[in-house]
């Protein structure tokens, strides 16, 4: 399910790098930037976009998403265009998935509406809680998401509602060495979100300034279709606080905590460049992470970053997993000056193995 996660972020980049305004080309722009606006201008008369970014997860492997986007126009070339996407992926270890999504900017952005419908089947590993022995495990999902946010006058705060579907199938599992309940391998979650958010980043894609806040509260339960009531309270925050032109110091805090009968491959986990996906589970986590990004000439920039995290066995029962670290460095090569958005690569090592990733925008885009 965090392969959707990607591709909604996905679709939201190119959401922001669509809107098109026929009086950016200017001659003082280099030749890489007026390929960007002319391809934008492109986007504005055909309307369609393919695609293909790379999928560097260690959870499953090296891969790619490949698809195409569909943007519907407003009357004021100035206003974000609805988007329409079909994609598909796979992964050397042969995680894949297909879908489509709707990405809808309304009422001059004051309400924002996400919709997202795909199956993936993806090959994972499960770690149970202070276990260094993985279980292989292969999951086929069924995800259908409908999201809603509202903004509160003209502030920079919005409320929200989401409502989720998924059918989640465990065909092939090792239930000897994992004692697991049976629901979990067959298994219906329907349920609604509360989100509150507070967003005064000055660029989506990739912020040197601002901070972003967000808390949410997602409840699958049984009322609604779910074969467990099961949730999870969410909170990060993302802080970048310019020194001067040339250095960013950048931080992250994040934290989850599991509500009710959470399926075993569900529980929060500790979410870090050089840590794979679903490492370091628990019913309850905890991280922080620093960047510091400095510019190095016009458009190029270095930057080091680490963090730490932890995962916690319960909230009732405070049995910490092992302190889990990442140290890394990267570069980032602003692609339009226009927008904004930086793409490089980062080379992270966590307490493992040493972990590879093309960045599009941001690191820690949610």
């Amino acid at each position: 399910m965090n392969l959707f996660k990607f591709i909604l972020i996905l679709i939201i980049f190119f959401g922001n790098i669509s809107i098109v305004n026929s009086q950016i080309i200017k001659k003082q722009r280099d030749s890489l930037e007026v390929a960007i606006a002319l391809n934008d201008s492109l986007i504005s008369h055909k309307d369609i976009f393919p695609f293909a970014i790379p999928i560097t997860e260690p959870a499953v492997g090296y891969g790619a998403v490949v698809g195409g986007l569909y943007f519907i126009r407003k009357k004021d070339p100035t206003h974000r265009p609805d988007i329409i996407a079909a994609f598909g992926g796979l992964t050397s270890n042969s995680t894949w998935l297909v879908g489509g999504a709707y990405i809808g900017y309304w009422k001059n952005d004051k309400i924002r509406y996400r919709g997202v419908s795909g199956y993936s089947a993806a090959n994972l590993k499960y770690y149970d809680f202070g276990e260094s022995t993985p279980v292989d495990f292969s999951m086929d999902s069924f995800l259908f998401s409908q999201q809603l946010s509202f903004r509160i006058k003209k502030s920079d705060f919005f409320i929200g509602v989401k409502y989720q579907l998924t059918k989640i199938t465990i065909p092939d599992i090792e239930d000897e060495i994992l004692q697991v309940d049976p629901f979990d391998l067959k298994l219906w979650n329907s349920g609604v979100s509360l989100i509150t958010e507070y967003d005064n980043l000055n660029n989506f894609l990739s912020p040197t300034k601002g901070f972003l806040v967000h808390i949410s509260y997602d409840q699958n339960l049984e009322a609604l279709g779910s074969d467990k009531n099961w949730g999870s309270f969410n909170f990060f925050t993302h802080m970048y606080l310019p020194i001067n032109d040339k250095w960013v110091p950048a931080f992250r805090v994040d934290s989850q905590l599991a509500t009710g009968d959470i399926p075993f491959y569900a529980k929060p986990y500790i979410s870090l460049r050089g840590v794979a996906a679903l490492r370091y589970q628990g019913e309850f986590i905890m991280l922080a992470e620093t960047e510091q990004l400095y510019n190095i000439k016009s458009r190029w920039d270095l930057l080091a970053f680490t963090g730490v995290g932890t995962a916690f066995e319960s909230l009732e029962n405070l049995k910490s997993n092992e302190i889990v670290w990442n140290v890394g460095v990267g570069f980032r090569y602003l692609l339009s000056r226009t927008y904004g958005l930086k793409t490089g690569f980062d080379i992270a090592r966590g307490p493992e193995d040493w972990a590879f990733y093309v960045t599009i925008g941001s690191s820690w885009l949610r």
